[in-house]
Formats: structure tokens, sequence, C-alpha cells
């Protein structure tokens, strides 16, 4: 059975989560002013993430992504000298674990706590081949809502043979508590050592390492921005908003696969 789970620090900040997908469906916490609103995208009630027209788009609101989130390119993969060939989901890629991820699967859930705040561990058995991956992996996720009020995911897996992984979370962010449509006048913030800008066709284009990234690590998220980066290339976009390799990479839409 699907269940869901409310975790409470000791500020008040709630996190509700599902055993459906590992999804975060609400993320309680207050603005500037104290006043509490919920931040992320979801649904409040499970009918929301099992209707035709949402599993048909596929937007993936919170859930927990693998066995390996973002796209592979043509679904296909060589490990040790084998190729693989994994389902077509995003043509012409495999993406965030094919037709049925880890967003689709039902999760063992066991509520706790520890001396940061009260958690949720999330436990997952992917059988070898599923999705066409090799081997089989266990995985585990534990939620906690921390009392310095953080919400902390911490991924875990062992798998019994050679595999590739890339396991996150697929939350969408409004922190206007969702009064306003969009999130133009965000301020989006990267705490990563290296980044990977993504061609038209969502495959690797350019990865970017430290010694590239300007010294600017916090910027605006604006419509021209978002605008220029799903209609054009990568050139296109830097040479419009003059920017290096790393910001345009930041300035670019919000994935939770980031």
């Amino acid at each position: 059975a699907i269940q869901l789970f409310t975790l409470q620090n000791a500020h008040g900040l709630k996190a509700t989560i599902s055993t459906l997908g590992g999804t975060l469906t609400s993320l309680l916490v207050p603005d500037r002013s104290g006043q509490f609103g919920d931040v992320v995208l979801g649904f409040d009630k499970l009918e929301g993430y099992t209707n035709d027209l949402y599993l048909k788009e596929n937007p993936y609101f919170g859930a927990l992504i693998g066995r390996y989130g973002n796209r592979i390119a043509t679904g296909k993969f060589t490990l040790n000298g084998q190729t693989y060939q994994l389902p077509i989901n995003n043509a012409p890629n495999s993406l965030h674990g094919g037709t049925i991820g880890y967003n689709r699967r039902v999760w063992q859930a066991t509520p706790g706590t520890s001396a940061a705040g009260p958690t949720l561990t999330l436990s997952y058995r992917s059988p070898d081949g599923e999705e066409g991956y090799p081997g089989a992996l266990d995985v585990q996720v534990v939620y906690t809502l921390t009392n310095a009020d953080a919400l902390r995911l911490d991924y875990t897996a062992t798998a019994d043979k050679a595999t590739v992984l890339n396991l996150t979370n697929h939350s969408y962010f409004n922190l206007n508590h969702g009064h306003d449509q969009d999130i133009l006048g965000h301020v989006l913030t990267l705490n990563a050592d290296h980044h990977e800008l993504m061609r038209r066709m969502h495959k690797p284009d350019l990865k970017v390492g430290p010694d590239d990234q300007d010294k600017r690590s916090v910027i605006p998220i604006e419509a021209s921005d978002v605008d220029q980066w799903l209609a054009g290339t990568v050139e296109e976009a830097k040479q419009l908003l003059r920017l290096s390799p790393a910001e345009m990479f930041m300035a670019g839409p919000i994935d939770a696969s980031i």
C-alpha cells in the first residue's frame, strides 16, 4: 500500500513524503515575515500522481530518480565491454531510469529520529535487468528535516555487479509559496566544482571545470535566459547573454537532475 509521512522539526517546518516514488509532495516553510507556505510543486491527493495525463507528461514532481538521472544518449551505454540498450522514453534518449523509473516504484518506509531532526528512510531493491540496467541494486534514501531548518537527502546504494548510477530528487521549487505562476526573479546558486552543458538533443556538450568558472556564482533567473536556452543552441545563448560557460549553465531552466 502507498503511504504518506510528514516530518516536522522543532520550528514547525513540515515535509510530506509519499512512498510512491519517494515523492516530496509538500514542504511547508516560513517566508521572511514568518508566514508558512508550500514551496514545492505537488498534488494534495494521490490521484494527481496516477492519472493518465500526469503519467503521459511525466513531470516527475518531487520524485526520487533512478537508476540513472538525466538522459543517456540513444538509450545505450557500454560497461566492461558489454553494451546495454535501455528503453527510449524521451526520444532519442533514455531519461531518468526508463519507462518505469524509481519515481513510479513503491518504496519501503521507516520513520525515525536523529540528532539532526526527524527522518524517513526509504528503501528499494532494483532487480538485475530492470529497465535494462545490469546488476541488482539496493537503494536507500534518508530524508531528514533538520532543526537547523534544512531538508537533507542522503543517498546510498549497493550493487551486486558493475552498473551505472546517478540518483537525485526532481522537486520543483517556487519560493513565493506558489502565489506566483513563475519563478522569474528567483536567484539560483549551484555549489558544484564542475558543470556540464547540454546540447539541444540533450547530450553532453562541454565540460566546465573550476578554472573556467567566473567568480559570480549567484544569478537571477530571467525570462530572456530561459527562452533563449530553450529556443537555441548553447553557442547562440552564450552570444546573447555574454556569459562564461559556467554562468550559461546556471542561467538555464531549473531541473532537479542538475
